[in-house]
C-alpha cells in the first residue's frame, strides 16, 4: 500500500491518496480531496476541486483506471447541489453520493473518490454501478432516497427497494451486501425510525442476532430535498463464498449491537485470493456493556474510539497503518482543532476527513468509520 499527499491549484486543494495492488493485478485507489482556501465562495471551491480531480485523473492515473464511487460532502446541500450536479455532467460516470456533512476545516465541499483498474464497468440503474473482476461482481450504490411519510417508512422502502434490486442481480441482502450507510436528517429525532424499520426488514430477509447483520454507519446527513429524512448508500459483492466473509466483534471492548436495540455488525473482513478488505462501521467510545466511555471528554473519547478501532482491525488481520480511507464525525465543531491535533500526532499517515455529523447517540462526541487493506499471500479464493 502507498499513501501520498499532494497539493493542486496553487495549494488550494489537498489530495490524500492511497493505492493498493494485490498479486491479482487490480489496483484500488481511495482519494480524499479537501479545499484549503476556505474563504473562497462555493462556486470557486467547487471549480478548483473538480479541476484538481480532473488533473489528477488525466496526468497521474493510468488510462485503464475508472471511477467506481464518488461521495461529495457539502456544507449546505439545499443551495449547493444543483450547481454540483451541473458540473458532474462532465465527470466520468460512477455511483454517486451527495450528503450534507460539512467539512470541519471550514470549507464548503470535500470529496471521496474510489477507483479501480482493469475492471469491466456498467451502469445497472440510476443508483448502482457494477464493476466486474474475474468471478466477482462489485455493486456500488449511492444516493437512494424517497419521500415517504417519516423516517421509519422511508427506511423500510429503501431497504425493500434495495433488496429487490439485488434480487434482479441474483443477489440478496443477507448473502451479498457487505456495507451500508444511512444518512439521517436530524438523527437525534429520526434515527429511532431507521432502527425500527431496519430491524423489521432484516427479519424478513433472514438477518437476525442468530445469523448476522450488515456492517453499517447510521449518522447525521442531509439530502438537498428537506422531505428526504433518510438517504442510503450500499456496497454488495456477487461471487463470494460464505467462508470469505468474517464478521468482527472485539468482545473484549464491544458488545453485540442487538443488546442495545440496533442491528448492524461492528465490522467485516472480506478475503480474496490476493487481498483482504476490512470495513469498519461507525465506531465510537463504547465498552463491551454498551455504555458510553468518558462522557463529555472529547479527547478521552477519541482515544477510546481508536482503541476500539484498532482491536477490530486486529481481529480482521489489519492494523491502523493499513487504513486506506477514514471518515471522522464530530457532533460539536468546537472540538475540531483538538481532534485534528490528536490525529496529526498519533496517526500522521492516515488518510482521513473530519466532518460535522452528530452520531446516533447524543453522548457520543466522536465516531469514525474506515476501510483497511492487507496483502494475502496464500488463499484458496479467486483474486480480487
Amino acid at each position: 500500500m502507498m499513501i501520498q499527499k499532494k497539493r493542486y491549484e496553487q495549494d488550494t486543494i489537498e489530495l490524500q491518496l492511497s493505492s493498493f495492488q494485490g498479486d491479482g493485478g487490480v489496483t484500488e485507489y481511495h482519494a480524499l480531496f479537501s479545499v484549503c482556501a476556505s474563504s473562497l465562495p462555493y462556486a470557486e471551491q467547487l471549480s478548483k476541486l473538480l479541476s484538481a480531480y480532473t488533473e489528477w485523473l488525466e496526468k497521474e492515473m493510468p488510462e485503464r483506471v475508472v471511477p467506481v464511487f464518488r461521495r461529495y460532502f457539502l456544507s449546505d446541500a439545499v443551495n449547493q447541489t444543483e450547481e454540483l450536479m451541473e458540473a458532474e455532467r462532465f465527470n466520468l460516470p460512477c455511483a454517486l453520493s451527495i450528503v450534507q456533512q460539512p467539512p470541519l476545516n471550514g470549507s464548503k465541499i470535500a470529496l471521496w473518490v474510489y477507483m479501480q483498474s482493469d475492471g469491466r464497468v456498467r451502469c445497472l440503474n440510476s443508483y448502482t454501478r457494477e464493476v466486474i473482476h474475474g468471478k466477482y461482481r462489485h455493486l456500488w450504490t449511492g444516493r437512494m432516497s424517497n419521500r415517504a411519510a417519516n423516517s421509519e417508512f422511508q427506511t423500510r422502502l429503501l431497504l425493500n427497494d434495495y433488496s429487490m434490486q439485488l434480487t434482479e442481480q441474483q443477489c440478496s441482502l443477507a448473502a451479498d451486501c457487505i456495507r451500508t450507510w444511512f444518512f439521517v436528517q436530524n438523527v437525534d429525532v429520526n434515527y429511532s425510525g431507521v432502527v425500527k424499520a431496519r430491524k423489521e426488514v432484516f427479519i424478513t430477509q433472514g438477518l437476525t442476532e442468530d445469523t448476522h447483520y450488515i456492517t453499517s454507519t447510521g449518522i447525521e446527513g442531509r439530502h438537498p430535498d428537506p422531505d428526504v429524512l433518510v438517504q442510503m448508500d450500499a456496497y454488495a459483492v456477487r461471487g463470494l463464498k460464505p467462508e470469505q466473509i468474517q464478521y468482527l466483534y472485539a468482545p473484549t471492548h464491544l458488545n453485540p449491537t442487538y443488546e442495545y436495540g440496533v442491528t448492524f455488525e461492528r465490522g467485516v473482513a472480506v478475503t480474496y485470493g490476493d487481498r483482504k478488505q476490512v470495513y469498519l462501521s461507525g465506531t465510537a467510545s463504547i465498552n463491551n456493556k454498551g455504555e458510553i466511555v468518558h462522557p463529555g471528554d472529547i479527547l478521552k473519547q477519541t482515544e477510546r474510539m481508536m482503541e476500539n478501532v484498532e482491536v477490530l482491525l486486529q481481529e480482521g488481520g489489519a492494523t491502523a497503518s493499513d487504513i486506506v480511507q477514514a471518515l471522522i464525525y464530530l457532533r460539536d465543531p468546537a472540538d475540531y482543532l483538538l481532534v485534528k491535533s490528536y490525529f496529526e500526532a498519533e496517526y500522521p499517515s492516515m488518510p482521513y476527513l473530519i466532518l460535522l455529523a452528530p452520531v446516533c447517540r447524543p453522548g457520543w462526541l466522536i465516531e469514525m468509520e474506515c476501510i483497511a487493506e492487507v496483502n494475502v499471500s496464500e488463499s484458496a479464493y479467486a483474486p480480487f
